[in-house]
């Protein structure tokens, strides 16, 4: 049988390991709640989300011609800044993917040994959603969103039982 392709969600012909500051989206499968709650605007991890924030806080560690920006990991999503600097050259889905495997495992493990809510099929939806930062401007706007997202909550398009996939 054959199946629709898949469109990329990437920009065709942009070279994503090239120096430049790049948002990042990666949202959970079926937007289900595992990290935590929002309680009064603030986001209170629970240990599976201080795990995703554990290992995005070392990306810079494994890839050191990678640096981060302020990120929120939110209830079922996650939302980052991403700085490449180009030598090594590390593309932005090589970070994302091993981000993505990291924090499986280990919540796998969690699931096994602390009693972390089980989830079937991956913890991740495929791929992710990214927007390159164009100028100091775009940035400033970007950070603003991110800083104040928990706040945002209810209003958030990506939080469970929206309709949105």
């Amino acid at each position: 049988m054959n199946y629709p392709q898949r469109k990329s969600p990437r920009l065709q012909h942009y070279d994503y390991s090239q120096h430049g500051a790049y948002f990042v989206t990666v949202c959970v499968q079926h937007r289900v709640s595992r990290f935590g709650e929002i309680v009064n605007g603030q986001m209170r991890l629970n240990p599976a989300g201080a795990m995703i924030e554990w290992y995005w806080s070392r990306v810079p560690q494994h890839f050191p011609s990678v640096e981060i920006d302020l990120f929120v990991v939110m209830p079922n999503h996650f939302h980052g800044i991403v700085l490449l600097d180009g030598a090594p050259k590390v593309s932005l889905s090589t970070v994302i993917q091993w981000f993505k495997t990291m924090t499986t495992s280990t919540y796998i493990r969690g699931v096994e040994r602390q009693g972390w809510e089980p989830f079937s099929g991956k913890l991740w939806q495929r791929s992710y959603y990214d927007h390159i930062i164009r100028d100091e401007q775009d940035l400033s706007r970007i950070q603003e969103y991110v800083l104040h997202n928990p706040a945002r909550w209810q209003d958030d398009e990506l939080r469970e039982g929206t309709g949105l996939t």
